[in-house]
C-alpha cells in the first residue's frame, strides 16, 4: 500500500513536469482584481518570445501582488532593465513562479532587499535566500504592481516555470481566471519560393495575399488564383484576441494540411530561454525589419532548432511539380481550442527546365548555415560561427569613404534584413588615430535613421573588435564626452522639506552609463536606476538620514568609455 502511495504520488508529480499538467487548479491569479491580460505567453517580440503573461492592473501601480501558490522565496533580482524589481518562488508541485516589474516588495523583503543594496553599495542586486527565510501562504500578499525595468507600462509580468530546469510554461495551461471565446483572426497568406527555379504566378519572390472571411473561417478571394511550380513554404500573420481586452496576442497553435496531410505543426507549451532566440527563424524577419509586422512560417530553416514543432514533413515545405490542384489549409488555435482555419487551393506546374532558372550572384560569398564562415577585405574581416546562421547566405560587402566623425571608411557588412543566431566578430582597422585618443575609440553600428549603437570594443593587433549579434552599417567613432547630470530642482542650499524623494536625470549620448556613485553626507545612498527613463531616484529614508539638518549631495557619472561627470550641492530635508 505504502508502495502504491509512492508510486501515485510520483506519477502526479511527473506528469506536472510535463507541458500538459494533470492538475489545473494547483495556481491562483497573482492579482486580486479581475483577470485581464495585455500579451500572453509566446507572443513575438524582437529577438525573443513572450517567456509568460502581462497581467493588466488597471492602468496604475501598487496592486497587491500574491503567491499563487504556497511555497518559498528562492530568489529576488533588481535590475535598472530586463524585470526591473522581480521574485522568484519555488513551489513543491516541481513549478515556480516569477512576478516582475515590482514597484516594492512585502516589508519584511523589501528590507532584507534594502539592506544587502547598502551592504554591496550597489542597485543592482540577485539575491538567493535561504528557502527558511521567507516562506509563503497561497494568496499572501508579497509585493505591490509597478512600472520597473524593461516594463512599456504598469503590469505585472507573470511566469510559471519548470523548477529543475528553469523552462518556462504557458500559464494558460492552468486555470488563473477569465475565459476566452473569441476564435482567432487570420489577416494574410505569405507564400515563399524556397529556391531560384521556384515560380510563384512566375515570378521568383514572396507574394502576400489579403484574406477574406471571419469568424473561424477565412479563405483567398477567387481573383487570387495561386499558381506554384517548385519547392514553396507557406506563412501567416494572424493574431488572437482574449475577452475583455483589446490587446492582440499570439495565437497558441499552427497547424499546415496539404491535401488532408500533416505537414507542419506549431505548439507553444513551452521553450527554454536557450532557444527564444529562434523567434527570428519562426518569423519572416525580412518583413518585420521592412514592415514591423509579424508572419510566421509554417516551414522550418534548416539551423531552426526550436522544440515547439511536431509532425513536420520535410520541414514543412512542399513540392509544387505536377498538374494537380492542391487544398492547402492553415489552422490557428489558440489555447482555449477556439479554431480558426484559412482554406485555398494551389494549382501546381512541372518545373521550368533548369537552363532558365535564376542562378545565385557569383559576386557574392556563400556562407553554409552549417559550418563557421569568414569574410576579409581591406581594412574589415568578419567571423561568423557555426550556428550564426539560420540558412544558407550569399554574403554581400561594399564600404564608402568616411564622413565627418568617422575615423574608418563606413562599412555595410551583408544587410539588416538577415538575422543573426549568436554574435559574430567584427574588426576594422581605423583610418586614423587621435592622439592620446585609442581608449575613447569604439565600433558604432549605424542605423537608417542615423541614430547610433556604441559597441563595446577592444584594440586586436591594430583593428578594434567587437561582437555584433546584427549585420547592418559599422564605422570607427570615438566617445570622448563626458555624461550630462541633470538635477532638475536641485540647487546649493534648496530646502527640500516635505519632499519624498530626489530626481537626477542622466544621459549619455553614445557608449552608455557604466556606472553612477551618489553619496549623501559622505555616505553611499540607495538612487534606484529608471533605466528606461535615464532618471535616478533617492526616496528620504529617516534611518539613514537625519531630518530638519543639512546635508551634502555628491555624484560620479561615468559612461562606458572611462568619461566622468561630477555633481555636487548642499541641501536641507
Amino acid at each position: 500500500m505504502i508502495f502504491l502511495n509512492l508510486f501515485i504520488s510520483s506519477m502526479l508529480f511527473f506528469s506536472l513536469l510535463n507541458d500538459e499538467p494533470k492538475d489545473k487548479t494547483i495556481f491562483i491569479s497573482p492579482l486580486k482584481i479581475p483577470f485581464s491580460l495585455s500579451s500572453n505567453f509566446g507572443e513575438l517580440r524582437a529577438d525573443h518570445f513572450h517567456s509568460g503573461l502581462d497581467i493588466k492592473t488597471q492602468g496604475v501601480t501598487g496592486k497587491e501582488v500574491v503567491a499563487s501558490a504556497s511555497g518559498y522565496v528562492y530568489r529576488i533580482s533588481v535590475s535598472p532593465g530586463g524585470f526591473g524589481k522581480a521574485l522568484y518562488i519555488k513551489h513543491p508541485s516541481g513549478y515556480s513562479t516569477v512576478y516582475a516589474h515590482l514597484e516594492r516588495f512585502s516589508p519584511a523583503i523589501e528590507e532584507y532587499v534594502k539592506d544587502h543594496q547598502y551592504e554591496n553599495k550597489s542597485y543592482l542586486v540577485t539575491l538567493f535566500p535561504s528557502k527558511e527565510k521567507f516562506p509563503v501562504r497561497k494568496g499572501e500578499v508579497i509585493a505591490f504592481s509597478g512600472n520597473t525595468g524593461s516594463s512599456g507600462g504598469p503590469h505585472l509580468h507573470y511566469e510559471i516555470r519548470k523548477s529543475e530546469d528553469e523552462t518556462p510554461v504557458n500559464p494558460l495551461s492552468f486555470e488563473l481566471g477569465g475565459s476566452d471565446n473569441i476564435k482567432p483572426v487570420i489577416e494574410k497568406l505569405a507564400i515563399y519560393p524556397i529556391n531560384n527555379n521556384t515560380l510563384i504566378n512566375n515570378h521568383n519572390s514572396v507574394r502576400k495575399l489579403s484574406v477574406s472571411g471571419s469568424n473561424g473561417k477565412y479563405f483567398i478571394s477567387s481573383e487570387n488564383e495561386i499558381n506554384i511550380s517548385g519547392l514553396t513554404g507557406f506563412g501567416i500573420k494572424s493574431f488572437d484576441l482574449l475577452n475583455d481586452s483589446n490587446n492582440k496576442c499570439a495565437v497558441y497553435s499552427i497547424e499546415l494540411k496539404i491535401d488532408s496531410i500533416t505537414h507542419f505543426k506549431y505548439i507553444m507549451d513551452s521553450f527554454s530561454f536557450n532557444e527564444s532566440r529562434f523567434v527570428n527563424s519562426h518569423i519572416d524577419y525580412e518583413t518585420y525589419q521592412k514592415e514591423k509586422v509579424y508572419f510566421e512560417r509554417t516551414y522550418i530553416q534548416p539551423n531552426d532548432k526550436l522544440r515547439v514543432y511536431s509532425d513536420v514533413d520535410d520541414r514543412g515545405l512542399f513540392n509544387f511539380n505536377d498538374s494537380r490542384i492542391h487544398d492547402v489549409v492553415i489552422i490557428v488555435k489558440d489555447i482555449f481550442n477556439n479554431k480558426s482555419t484559412l482554406s485555398f487551393k494551389v494549382k501546381a506546374h512541372p518545373l521550368k527546365s533548369q537552363g532558365k532558372a535564376v542562378s545565385a550572384n557569383k559576386s557574392l560569398k556563400e556562407m553554409p548555415y552549417n559550418r563557421s564562415n569568414k569574410f576579409e577585405s581591406e581594412g574589415i574581416s568578419v567571423n561568423i560561427p557555426s550556428g550564426a546562421l539560420y540558412d544558407t547566405i550569399y554574403f554581400s560587402y561594399k564600404k564608402s569613404p568616411a564622413t565627418n566623425g568617422m575615423l574608418s571608411d563606413l562599412h555595410y557588412v551583408h544587410n539588416k534584413f538577415t538575422p543573426v543566431h549568436k554574435a559574430y566578430k567584427l574588426s576594422i582597422k581605423p583610418t586614423t588615430i587621435p592622439e592620446g585618443k585609442e581608449s575613447k575609440m569604439l565600433i558604432i553600428k549605424l542605423d537608417d535613421d542615423q541614430k547610433k549603437n556604441a559597441l563595446n570594443s577592444t584594440w586586436s593587433d591594430g583593428f578594434l573588435t567587437a561582437k555584433a549579434t546584427s549585420f547592418g552599417n559599422f564605422y570607427i567613432g570615438i566617445d570622448d564626452t563626458s555624461p550630462v547630470i541633470l538635477a532638475n530642482g536641485l540647487s546649493q542650499g534648496v530646502n527640500l522639506s516635505g519632499k519624498k524623494e530626489i530626481r537626477i536625470k542622466i544621459t549619455d549620448e553614445l557608449s552608455g552609463i557604466y556606472s553612477y556613485e551618489p553619496l549623501i553626507d559622505g555616505k553611499w545612498a540607495l538612487f534606484e536606476y529608471d533605466q528606461k527613463n535615464n532618471t535616478i531616484i533617492y526616496k528620504f529614508d529617516e534611518k539613514r538620514i537625519s531630518k530638519g539638518t543639512t546635508h551634502s549631495l555628491s555624484l560620479k557619472v561615468t559612461d562606458n568609455k572611462d568619461n566622468t561627470s561630477y555633481y555636487n550641492c548642499n541641501f536641507r530635508w
